[in-house]
């Protein structure tokens, strides 16, 4: 049986990956890298605020994300925090979020983004 491709963009970068090779790629820290310049400008202020602790436009901000998906490492539940990237237009949320893990919230160990609703991660590098 043939394996469907799912074709994502992820700031400019365009990978083909299934579900499965996703968290292959997860787990063995494989996930691809977009520098914060290369993030929309709402996402680069987003997690310049995730740094200074705030303040969040959103309510949800800062709540704990499940990783449920299973494309980002394997942490105990409470690592990830979740916070929403405003998308000019949408009447709602969108689908764009920054995932940030670590002890601290203010000082995370590591930070995803998704422009696809949790569909697909790249780590954020400086």
């Amino acid at each position: 049986m043939w394996k469907l491709a799912l074709a994502v963009t992820v700031a400019g970068i365009v990978t083909l990956a299934g579900p499965a090779d996703a968290r292959d790629a997860a787990q063995a820290g494989q996930l691809p890298a977009v520098s914060v310049a290369q993030m929309p400008v709402q996402a680069q202020q987003v997690y310049r605020q995730i740094h200074q602790g705030g303040p969040f436009a959103y309510g949800k901000d800062g709540s704990v994300f499940g990783n449920r998906e299973r494309l980002l490492p394997a942490r105990s539940r409470g690592y990830y925090r979740e916070y929403t990237v405003p998308t000019p237009g949408a009447p709602n949320r969108g689908a764009r979020r920054i995932v940030c893990g670590g002890s601290q919230p203010d000082r995370p160990e590591a930070c995803y983004y998704t422009g696809d609703h949790y569909a697909s991660f790249a780590r954020i590098v400086q």
